[in-house]
Parts: C-alpha cells; sequence; structure tokens
C-alpha cells in the first residue's frame, strides 16, 4: 500500500521531497499535486517505470507522455526551442500550459511523438518545482486517472484507487478538476491543441 503524506505548499518541509525523491531514483511511481490536477508521475531517465504508469492508467503506448522541467533551461535541454518559443516559454511560464515542442537528442525516444515532438510543463506550484529540483531530473506529467476514465482530483479517491499501485501519494488536498491547456509551438505557431486551465488570452499577445 502506497504512503500517504499530507503536505500544502505553504509549508514544505525539505526531508518530505527528498523522500519523494529518493522513491523515484529508485524507480518509483509517485502521485503529486500541480498547479491543475494531481498527476502520476515517475523520474523520465527510468523507462521501467514509464511502463509501469503506462500500464496503471492503461494507456496507449503510442500516446506519448508529458514531462514537467523546473525551469527554462531544463527544457532547452530537452527540446528545440526557438527565439520565438523561448519569448513565449518566459512569458507564461510557470504556469498551466503544456507546450509541443520539437524534441532534442535528450529526451527518450520513448516520450517522443512519431514526429519527434515532446510535450513540457513548468507548474506554477512549489511542491511540484521543488520535487524535480531535488530529483534533479525532470518527471512524467499525466493525470492521475485510468485513460479514459474521470480525473481524480480528491485524494480519498486517489488512495482508494491507485493505493496498490504506486508507491507514494503526495496529498495537498482537492484540486480543480481542470487539466493544463496544451500549446503547440511548432514551427513557430502558436496552434492550441486543448483549452484547459491557463489564460489563453496572453498567447495574442505574443504572438
Amino acid at each position: 500500500m502506497a504512503t500517504v503524506l499530507s503536505v500544502h505548499a505553504k509549508d514544505l518541509k525539505s526531508c518530505t521531497i527528498q523522500h519523494a525523491a529518493q522513491i523515484l531514483r529508485q524507480g518509483g511511481i509517485i502521485i503529486y499535486p500541480t498547479d491543475t490536477i494531481y498527476g502520476l508521475g515517475c523520474d523520465i531517465t527510468n523507462p521501467a517505470a514509464i511502463e509501469r504508469i503506462r500500464h496503471i492508467k492503461g494507456r496507449d503506448p503510442k500516446k506519448p507522455l508529458s514531462f514537467i522541467c523546473a525551469h527554462l533551461n531544463q527544457v532547452c535541454q530537452y527540446a528545440q526551442v526557438t527565439d520565438f518559443a523561448y519569448r513565449i516559454l518566459k512569458h507564461v511560464l510557470p504556469g498551466a500550459y503544456t507546450f509541443v515542442l520539437p524534441a532534442t537528442t535528450a529526451t527518450p525516444q520513448i516520450l517522443q511523438s512519431n514526429q519527434h515532438t515532446v510535450g513540457l510543463r513548468i507548474p506554477d506550484h512549489r511542491i511540484t518545482q521543488a520535487l524535480v529540483e531535488n530529483l534533479g531530473n525532470p518527471i512524467i506529467s499525466t493525470s492521475a486517472n485510468r485513460s479514459n476514465e474521470a480525473v481524480l482530483t480528491d485524494p480519498c479517491q486517489l488512495e482508494t484507487t491507485f493505493g496498490n499501485e504506486v508507491d507514494l501519494i503526495i496529498e495537498s488536498g482537492a484540486l480543480p478538476i481542470y487539466p493544463s491547456s496544451v500549446i503547440s509551438l511548432l514551427d513557430d505557431k502558436i496552434e492550441i491543441l486543448r483549452e484547459g486551465q491557463g489564460d489563453l488570452n496572453v498567447f495574442k499577445e505574443v504572438d
């Protein structure tokens, strides 16, 4: 059964983050809060853990998984960021957006689409940012639910549904039910692929 830790961004303890990061380093799977919904996460450098997440969700292996970075320098390590894209990312991140960009060779093949693109996030959430920084690698960002089922945002439901399948649940109270907006910046063009949380009007200002 998963360990459940109650953590709040205003009272963030380093020992909790270090414990979670150690579980990730060992190939573990965690559920963690973001600025949108709860996510299922693992270290992106661990293929077995990625496959485990796909099995837990029942996700089509052909559908790529996005991941969370700690800062823009890390984004530029895993994605090809043009001056146009960088200007947009700098303007809106951290925030409730997932950006689709061309992948670099640093991005594991298992996380790339058939078009060699990748989805990346920098959530505006202290717990998430601290977790990625402590780990030193990005972590998978996929909603904590079974594929084709409703998103779970209540910690009790998360424990009931996934408690026997994950190693740690970091709960921070009930979260909204809306995921991040997904924005493609391919070919230096802004294309909204999914409307979710995050103000989409900001892209009119930088386009």
